[in-house]
């Protein structure tokens, strides 16, 4: 996976925009104001940080220990950091992304979440 599939990726889901609150090279996805993905521009091969369950996340972290890491910057117990190479398969990083969208979006107020339905 390559940036532009990544921010196609993330756009396509409801309700979500991007922005880069931190600088100018790391790009933030959220779903009704909040956080589920980051990523930096420059990063080659492609690295993201994803919102993740704490026990799935050191699941993970064991099944794939050169490419998913504790959340680089982040709170390590929440996040994980994905390095995209050949290793973890497309299906699997939309899957986390995904994950990861359904985390946030799911603590969202009922409110903000009728918003983004459009209710």
């Amino acid at each position: 996976m390559n940036i532009e599939t990544l921010q196609k990726y993330c756009l396509s889901k409801k309700g979500t925009s991007e922005d880069m609150p931190f600088d100018e090279e790391t790009i933030a996805y959220r779903v009704g104001g909040k956080i589920f993905l980051l990523t930096g521009l420059e990063n080659i091969p492609l690295r993201f940080n994803a919102k993740c369950d704490p026990e799935k996340a050191i699941e993970l972290r064991e099944q794939y220990p050169e490419n998913i890491l504790p959340g680089y910057h982040m709170n390590k117990k929440h996040w994980n950091t994905l390095i995209c190479d050949d290793i973890i398969s497309d299906d699997l990083i939309r899957e986390l992304i995904d994950y990861s969208y359904e985390l946030v979006y799911s603590s969202l107020k009922k409110s903000v979440k009728a918003e983004i339905e459009g209710k």
